[in-house]
């Protein structure tokens, strides 16, 4: 299976091999994310999802392979020059910081200088992104430790819209959190969609991931062993009740 190539893909994935020490993890990973659009990657834990984003960001022992962000090959590029390119991560575990406050959390992340591949746009206002976490506006002045777990994973991911990048990876947001904080970060990525954001999601929580997604890609021991759209989501419910128990 191959990287459908397109002009308009901002991300492009092929022959991607990547080690933590000895630990080889993938094992020739391909796909494709074209503009707009909201790709995830789903299955069970230890089949490689996580190292896959990890891999795109340049934070594993080793990797080879293709990586193109933006039509720039990035796969020799270190983890720093790789964020400048225009991508936001949102890693699983947050990251954030306790002895600051929510909004200077908030206001932590430098902003990305513009360049030429269409990746980095105006970092989002501090405003802007009150109106889409309102609970992060009343918590602004509390320390990032008195965040409830669904408030945290708000802040981490409104964090990345400061830095201006347009291509975001996001690693299991929904994980332990209140169905109520689930579905305002479904209404989010639709909002980030709507306004021309590149999502890549990683989620163990398919009724999550299942109505975003304009694609989906299926990973099994460190390779993606089957892709598909939306619109052939129930012709493949057979499939991804055999690799994911959905």
């Amino acid at each position: 299976m191959t990287a459908a190539a397109s002009t308009a893909d901002v991300l492009s994935v092929g022959g991607l091999h990547a080690w933590y020490g000895e630990s080889h993890i993938l094992h020739g990973v391909d796909f494709s994310v074209r503009a707009g659009e909201v790709v995830t990657l789903l299955g069970r834990n230890g089949s490689g999802r996580t190292t896959t984003l990890r891999s795109i960001m340049g934070l594993v022992g080793r990797r080879s392979g293709s990586i193109k962000v933006g039509g720039s090959e990035t796969v020799k590029l270190a983890a720093h020059r790789v964020a400048q390119s225009g991508i936001g991560y949102c890693p699983e575990e947050r990251g954030i910081f306790s002895s600051l406050s929510a909004e200077e959390n908030l206001r932590l992340p430098p902003v990305l200088k513009f360049n030429a591949n269409g990746l980095v746009g105006e970092p989002m206002p501090v405003s802007e992104i009150y109106e889409m976490f309102p609970n992060l506006k009343e918590r602004a002045s509390s320390p990032g430790t008195r965040l409830s777990g669904g408030e945290q994973q708000m802040l981490a991911v409104a964090r990345i819209l400061r830095t201006g990048a347009r291509l975001l990876l996001l690693d299991e947001i929904s994980e332990g959190l209140a169905p109520v904080i689930v579905q305002k970060l479904g209404e989010v990525i639709r909002m980030l969609k709507q306004k021309g954001y590149t999502i890549v999601l990683v989620e163990q929580n398919f009724r999550f991931a299942a109505p975003l997604a304009d694609r989906f890609c299926v990973m099994e021991h460190g390779k993606i062993v089957k892709s598909f759209v939306q619109s052939e989501l129930q012709g493949n419910m057979g499939m991804l009740q055999e690799y994911l128990g959905v």
